[in-house]
């Protein structure tokens, strides 16, 4: 029995559920574009770049915001990064919530900023778990010696 066309299947079953409920958007899609035969681990490695900045961010954040006078204007500097590089993958859930960040940074409002640290930090972990779920099935596919379905 080929193992293929099942993963491929359950692929493209994650897939569509991480668009039905609002984790990626379309430009996940244009990333996926771009991976061919020459570039094989594009997505992934785009994917664990993402990883490891936002990562940092997180970082980063919690503690500008620990400080005893908070800069909001770092803080927000941290958080346009945060929403630029989540939106360069597609990960639709965490910039949405790194905008509501950007509002409490605006008012210098210290509680809003550490609700939507939190926020932001759960809406990452969930997409990250959810991304390298369809990572680890993209290599098993490829160890199987098939092509990752891209979707229409």
């Amino acid at each position: 029995m080929d193992v293929v066309p099942q993963l491929q299947k359950q692929f493209v079953d994650l897939i569509a559920s991480l668009y039905r409920e609002g984790f990626l958007d379309d430009q996940f899609l244009q990333l996926q574009k771009l991976q061919d035969d020459s570039n094989p681990d594009f997505v992934f490695e785009v994917v664990s770049l993402f990883f490891e900045d936002s990562e940092k961010l997180i970082n980063n954040l919690a503690t500008a915001l620990q400080q005893p006078v908070v800069d909001f204007n770092q803080v927000d500097a941290h958080v346009h990064q945060f929403k630029g590089s989540s939106s360069s993958i597609g990960a639709q859930r965490v910039k949405n919530a790194c905008v509501s960040f950007r509002n409490f940074c605006e008012e210098k409002n210290l509680d809003g900023c550490v609700q939507c640290l939190q926020l932001v930090k759960n809406e990452y972990f969930v997409v990250k778990n959810k991304l390298e779920t369809l990572l680890r099935l993209e290599q098993q596919i490829l160890a199987a010696g098939g092509k990752i379905p891209v979707l229409p």
